[in-house]
């Protein structure tokens, strides 16, 4: 089936035609076929028809909501062999699950477990009823279902039932037991044995669908780190993405970066040239049901608590409609994500204000909007959207120096916590000192995730940061100083790339486990 699109991005290559992401989770395609076919898709340079400007009016994808998230479909799986006695000889292996007594209350410990672990998490996460494997032949069915990740409890087994049951083409994890429960036969030896295969390196024949950063010994909560990190992989790899103004990137990665997003990302990049949003903002403004409303909402906004308005109020109004444009846009090419290029230029004469406060808007209602179409740092922002379940704040980066950093950017959302609204002055855009630009006060206190991909993006870097000071210097609307926890100096020998991306909370190691599934390189300073 092959989803709505806009333009097709031709410039670089053409865009991916597959389908919508709700569309793919219920493909049943493993994750090596999918990979397969996207990068197929790119690499042909297929082109897609151009929709109608009439097809989805901005009235009409006013009401329009973001996509709803794809759950991850998690596979358990307890695998245990029944041995027999046998006279005057070793007959028994290792590990407490020895008996078919043994297993029943197994089997109820792992649910429990489970069921409470996606009950807390808040993640959309799909628990599979557990399955039991005894021999090669029932884990090779099992390893073949309609799963994205599969957690295998090793309680028992051979080392061919669990090589069976680890294809290199999906995700997989296993749980042992030390002593949150009855030891696990693959605690003992699992490394040596199962991961090395009795020599000294890693990667043997069987072995590329786990690594030592799969297995979890006791704690729910490392398997639900994993779990998110897996998520948010997920919901990344072939995101649609409508690039207003053609996708691009910083400095010579402009070319560059669109193609590598396409490449590793396999990101469905869908171009709606400026002409195009010229005519849209133009019916748009002929709706007067839709004016109507949006000068309503952006009364009501203003009206907020926390809200100051320091700009002209007519352009918080071309605001409102221009964010319903865009929603139109994002609705008519089936996605929730959006991105503008020419951002300080090319648009404020088209829609006589700013994208600004559109994209903050957007953000807080659940979409993933970015300016300045950099592909060298929206994969990042859209992993991390998915791994925190928050808003994601796009940012230039100063000098780190004495332990600290300023951020700033004038597009910031003001949900950053995904619920409660910070503060925020509407003020003109800086550069311009034109359209309306929201200063948001993020919270002092804050600990913060803060990622900082490089232009190839074979190698990113990442820090845990604390949220100091909402300071107003002659930059970019939104700012905070960052106190680094981490190495300040090695950040500043480790700088790639130039925008970095911020969410509040710390999400290091669940994207630095999600990179190295994708064979991106992790620098973590904190």
């Amino acid at each position: 089936m092959q989803a709505k699109s806009l333009v097709p991005c031709d410039h670089f290559c053409g865009c991916c035609s597959s389908a919508s992401r709700s569309e793919r989770g219920a493909a049943g395609l493993s994750r090596r076929e999918f990979l397969a076919g996207a990068g197929a898709l790119g690499a042909s340079g297929l082109v897609l028809p151009r929709l109608s400007l009439s097809a989805v009016t901005p009235g009409e994808a006013s009401a329009s909501r973001p996509v709803s998230k794809v759950p991850l479909r998690v596979q358990p799986v307890l695998t245990y062999r029944i041995l027999q006695r046998k006279q005057a000889t070793s007959w028994r292996e290792y590990g407490a699950v020895q008996t078919e007594a043994d297993v029943n209350p197994e089997k109820e410990r792992i649910s429990r477990e489970l069921a409470e672990m996606a009950s807390s998490s808040q993640l959309p996460l799909e628990i599979l009823p557990l399955k039991t494997v005894e021999n090669p032949e029932q884990a090779g069915a099992v390893a073949q279902g309609n799963h994205d990740v599969l957690i295998v409890y090793a309680a028992g087994g051979s080392e061919r039932t669990l090589a069976a049951l680890t294809l290199p083409d999906k995700w997989n994890l296993m749980f042992l037991r030390h002593r949150s429960g009855p030891v696990y036969r693959w605690y003992e030896s699992n490394q040596p044995r199962f991961l090395r295969k009795a020599v000294d390196e890693y990667g043997q024949a069987g072995m590329a669908g786990m690594g030592v950063e799969d297995l979890v010994v006791d704690s729910q909560a490392e398997i639900l780190m994993r779990l998110r990190a897996l998520y948010g992989l997920k919901n990344t790899l072939g995101k649609r993405i409508v690039a207003v103004g053609e996708p691009g990137g910083w400095g010579p990665a402009r070319q560059q970066a669109p193609l590598r997003s396409r490449e590793l990302w396999k990101l469905d990049i869908v171009n709606v040239p400026y002409p195009d949003l010229g005519e849209r903002i133009k019916r748009a403004r002929q709706d007067e049901a839709l004016v109507g409303r949006c000068r309503a909402d952006a009364d009501t906004y203003l009206k907020q608590k926390g809200v100051s308005l320091e700009t002209t109020r007519e352009f918080v109004y071309n605001a409102f409609v221009l964010t319903a444009v865009f929603r139109s846009l994002m609705a008519e090419a089936q996605t929730d994500a959006i991105t503008i290029n020419q951002c300080m230029s090319t648009i404020m004469p088209i829609a006589e204000t700013t994208a600004c406060v559109p994209l903050s808007l957007l953000n807080d209602e659940g979409y993933l909007a970015f300016c300045e179409s950099d592909f060298v740092v929206i994969p990042s922002g859209i992993l991390l959207h998915y791994i925190s379940g928050k808003p994601v704040f796009l940012n230039n980066p100063t000098y780190p120096h004495d332990g600290m950093v300023t951020l700033m950017h004038c597009t910031a959302p003001r949900k950053m916590d995904g619920n409660h609204p910070e503060s925020a002055r509407i003020l003109t855009h800086f550069e311009s000192d034109y359209g309306a630009a929201p200063k948001v006060d993020m919270r002092k206190g804050q600990k913060i995730t803060v990622l900082d991909p490089d232009f190839a993006s074979r190698r990113w870097l990442g820090f845990e940061g604390e949220i100091v000071d909402n300071p107003f210097l002659a930059f970019c609307r939104s700012q905070i100083d960052v106190r680094i926890n981490g190495n300040c100096d090695r950040l500043l020998e480790e700088m790639r790339g130039f925008h970095w991306m911020v969410s509040y909370g710390n999400y290091l190691r669940e994207t630095g486990y999600a990179l190295k599934k994708v064979g991106v390189a992790w620098v973590n300073l904190s």
